[in-house]
Parts: structure tokens; C-alpha cells; sequence
């Protein structure tokens, strides 16, 4: 159950940061600062 949330919420994430990129450039610097985010908590 809570497998699947998370897998929903990555999607849910994952998908509107995609709307938000214009260029693949700017979802390249996405990518990177979610990285960088992650790394940081962890």
C-alpha cells in the first residue's frame, strides 16, 4: 500500500515538473536540482 503512494505521488511529481519544463534543457536543471534535493535529505 504505501509502495504504491509513493509510486503515485513519484508520478504526480514527475509528470507536472514535466508540464513545467519548456525546453529539455530546463528539465535537465530540473532533474539535477530534484538530485540535489534528494542528496541533500538523504
Amino acid at each position: 500500500m504505501v509502495r504504491k503512494l509513493i509510486l503515485a505521488f513519484g508520478a504526480t511529481v514527475l509528470g507536472l515538473s514535466a508540464a513545467a519544463c519548456n525546453t529539455i534543457d530546463g528539465a535537465g536543471e530540473d532533474i539535477e536540482s530534484v538530485a540535489n534535493e534528494v542528496d541533500e535529505e538523504i
